[in-house]
């Protein structure tokens, strides 16, 4: 029988995970969604009954391409995915505060962060489906939603590059103080993943921890068609 996804994340090397996320402030994943899950994912695109809302990132200047917010309760899947990565993130969230000298305040359940979600009017979920084709691309971003936001989010190949699709690379580009930016180029294989911060990081300096901001994006989709998925932990207003 196939493992769940939660255990399929339980058994992730979480020591090399929080260190690669301590060194470099992102981490790459080995596959987690099997083919015909990433499958199943994406046939679901076309069905409006799983989305609350539909945005043209050409509309609002984001880029060229589609993308979905998934309507609560999620999908199974989606909703394992965001259980089972919460809390390992959050112990490193919390380290990263203390880090860079603040509270440790996220909390050891995805439901009990998603409380302070809600005490903020924060109440739309934001687990989202991409769809890029050829001339697709996502300019630098942040997903901040409100006021309180979690600082990493997941994201997912749903097909195979050079198969499915070429070009669309994953861009992650960090902003240190007094320096010129520095610029990240991953691929992902169908069904792995990556996790990144939503916002900033800490970065151990001569004389201590300081803090750098990161966006990200995706690079010009040459042919073809690309999915993703991203899992992100806060609410939205």
């Amino acid at each position: 029988m196939t493992k769940s996804i939660k255990d399929r994340i339980l058994e992730l090397d979480w020591n090399e995970i929080q260190n690669n996320l301590d060194e470099h402030g992102y981490a790459p994943l080995s596959i987690i969604l099997e083919k015909d899950e990433c499958n199943k994912i994406m046939n679901t695109y076309d069905d409006e009954g799983f989305f609350r809302s539909t945005i043209n990132m050409a509309r609002y200047r984001f880029g060229v391409g589609e993308y979905k917010y998934y309507q609560a309760p999620l999908p199974n899947q989606l909703q394992q995915l965001r259980e089972g990565f919460y809390p390992e993130l959050a112990k490193t969230a919390n380290r990263w505060n203390e880090y860079l000298g603040r509270e440790a305040n996220y909390p050891a359940t995805l439901d009990e962060f998603l409380e302070q979600c809600h005490q903020q009017e924060q109440l739309r979920s934001t687990p989202l489906m991409l769809k890029y084709e050829a001339g697709g691309y996502n300019c630098l971003h942040q997903d901040l939603y409100g006021n309180v936001f979690f600082p990493f989010q997941v994201v997912f190949a749903l097909n195979q590059k050079e198969k499915d699709y070429t070009g669309g690379e994953f861009l992650l580009v960090e902003q240190r103080p007094r320096a010129q930016s520095r610029g990240q180029v991953i691929t992902l294989e169908q069904g792995s993943g990556l996790i990144f911060p939503t916002n900033n990081r800490p970065v151990l300096g001569t004389k201590g921890y300081y803090r750098t901001t990161l966006r990200h994006g995706v690079s010009t989709v040459t042919s073809g068609t690309r999915f993703t998925l991203g899992i992100i932990f806060h609410d939205a207003k």
